[in-house]
């Protein structure tokens, strides 16, 4: 289902991807979301596949998991409203990192590898903004990931 929705842009804009996008730029890629929704229990991308979109989270909550060498599965984190995911894929073209399941209805806003490439394209600005926003965003959880992995240490250290 094709998105359009009057609050739609404020909502975008308030999410860190779509943050700075000037409003012809976020009409653009407006035009190339795809709504999907999603049932509790869903799994919306699976560890390991193949993955060539990424997805906003409209609303709904979902976990991030992945497996450990031992077959247990990791929560790794909870995803809400504005958070996004799946990017890694359409900037190191390899398989999902983790799996996503949705907790309760969910619904999506997906973005496809060939939709940010024609981005890319038409608007190489908005783009460039997108990939400083995805960049920020993994900043941000790199520095999330350092804190907890120290603050195990500290803990094993105790």
């Amino acid at each position: 289902m094709a998105v359009s929705a009057p609050d739609l842009k404020a909502f975008l804009l308030a999410t860190p991807f779509f943050g700075g996008l000037p409003e012809p730029s976020l009409d653009l890629l407006i035009s190339m979301l795809v709504e999907r929704r999603f049932d509790a229990g869903a799994t919306v991308v699976a560890e390991g596949e193949q993955g060539r979109s990424m997805f906003i989270v409209k609303s709904g909550r979902l976990a991030v998991r992945k497996r450990a060498n031992s077959g247990n599965v990791i929560p790794i984190s909870a995803l809400e409203p504005g958070d996004f995911f799946g990017e890694m894929t359409l900037i190191e073209m390899q398989n999902r990192s983790a799996t996503v399941v949705a907790e309760g209805p969910t619904v999506l806003y997906e973005l496809t590898a060939q939709k940010l490439y024609a981005c890319y394209k038409a608007d190489i600005h908005a783009y460039v903004i997108v990939l400083q926003n995805i960049n920020r965003e993994l900043c941000r959880r790199l520095r999330r990931a350092d804190d907890r992995f120290m603050g195990q240490q500290m803990r094993d250290d105790n």
